[in-house]
């Protein structure tokens, strides 16, 4: 909960990661609030008031996923209201000639991008939530410990750099800072 207020202010795009690693980590726990507590939550070192407040937060968060029928995969609609607003930014940002860095980032991740689209199982994914899976499917084979191959770590610098300006100018556009 205090990583996730502190992502979506600063990085949208790490802390959409960081909330279907949350889903995984409910999933991982057979959507059972105790169960979390024991496994995961006790781990945090937080006095009374934050652990209660955490332990709701994942309350919800089960109910949500219990309610939205993501018990087993899926998201939840507010982590797809991010890929939403997300996707916004990037047809803007695309349609203008006034980004030219943003437009060469993404055009560098295309390729990429459709081998992705390619290898991929659902075809109505969107662009960035393949590249999402992506980079989410990296973060769990490092923290796996599983080799990643050198093309593997090209076609995934070129995706997060393009990830990580996306996010940049989401939290600029925000704040009203971006001129389409």
């Amino acid at each position: 909960m205090i990583i996730a207020q502190k992502l979506k202010q600063s990085n949208i795009a790490e802390y959409l990661l960081y909330m279907w690693q949350v889903e995984d980590i409910i999933r991982a726990n057979h959507l059972d609030i105790d169960q979390l507590e024991q496994n995961y939550l006790s781990r945090f070192q937080l006095d009374e008031p934050a652990r209660s407040d955490l332990r709701e937060w994942y309350e919800n968060l089960i109910e949500m996923m219990r309610s939205e029928g993501v018990t087993e995969r899926g998201h939840l609609q507010i982590n797809k209201n991010i890929l939403i607003l997300l996707t916004d930014v990037h047809a803007q940002l695309l349609r203008s000639s006034k980004h030219p860095f943003y437009s060469a980032a993404y055009y560098k991740a295309l390729p990429f991008i459709v081998e992705l689209r390619q290898r991929s199982q659902t075809q109505e994914k969107s662009e960035l939530e393949n590249c999402f899976d992506a980079m989410y499917g990296l973060m769990m084979l490092r923290l796996q410990g599983k080799p990643v191959s050198e093309d593997t770590l090209k076609a995934m610098d070129h995706i997060s750099k393009f990830l990580g300006m996306l996010a940049e100018y989401y939290k600029k556009d925000k704040a009203g800072e971006v001129e389409y």
